[in-house]
């Protein structure tokens, strides 16, 4: 899959002129994420420039593709963009429709973002399921962790009792690379077709690893699960078709 950074390195340059999921290989694809945070108020403005990039990108023959995400919870209209590459050296590719509809991110997108943050990290195969093509809403868990050998111990042995009973893992896991001290290190997005899905009940992944190997093996991991984690978040992020490409 070709690389997009339009918008995302683009956004990053054109806010400091004026003053943020896929299939998967055994290595692990690698994963831009851009959070951008529209300002209020702009939310419509915002929304039209997008498509109006999108529309000017795909004109000039951009190759590239993305899906953007809308942030269910939290203060204020935040949106993320992602986009894969299959490895580092896309990031040397040059985009020229990109480049040739940076006018119209400059003056139709950029005017009513509060903030862009980007990010990049990679796919673990070994953890994660393929993304559905029908998934529209994706419940995303980030973790920051202070012990990596007992937090990985412990959400493999959650994720292949998960396996061992329903075929695939839940979720897709992704390790960041770099970033500020307030990033996490790991996230997991798990996928529904709509959110009438989240009614849906099912076992925990701690119940179904519990039911597996007994009381006292699964209080062993439930220990080094607490003991390897500083702190964990989640929000709830819709697909926008019409933003994406």
């Amino acid at each position: 899959m070709k690389t997009f950074k339009s918008i995302a390195g683009a956004l990053f340059i054109a806010l400091l002129s004026i003053g943020m999921l896929s299939a998967q290989e055994e290595v692990g694809d690698i994963v831009t994420s851009t959070q951008i945070t529209v300002k209020p108020g702009h939310h419509i403005q915002f929304i039209e420039g997008v498509k109006k990039w999108k529309e000017c990108y795909t004109e000039n023959n951009g190759e590239g593709k993305w899906s953007m995400w809308k942030r269910h919870q939290g203060e204020g209209n935040v949106y993320a963009l992602v986009a894969t590459m299959e490895n580092w050296a896309e990031m040397d590719k040059e985009d020229l429709p990109g480049e040739a509809c940076y006018l119209t991110l400059l003056n139709f997108i950029s005017p009513h973002i509060e903030k862009v943050e980007e990010n990049i990290s990679q796919v673990m195969p070994e953890w994660s399921r393929a993304w559905p093509e029908d998934a529209t809403v994706a419940w995303v868990t980030f973790f920051k962790v202070k012990k990596g050998y007992y937090f990985k111990e412990a959400v493999t042995a959650l994720n292949d009792a998960v396996k061992e009973k329903e075929g695939e893992p839940r979720g897709l896991w992704r390790d960041f690379k770099g970033g500020s001290p307030d990033m996490p290190d790991y996230m997991v997005s798990t996928p529904f077709k709509s959110f009438a899905d989240l009614d849906v009940k099912r076992d925990s992944p701690a119940k179904i690893h519990r039911d597996k190997v007994g009381e006292e093996k699964a209080d062993e991991m439930r220990d080094k699960w607490y003991e390897s984690e500083t702190e964990s978040w989640s929000y709830i992020y819709v697909l926008k078709p019409d933003l994406s490409n």
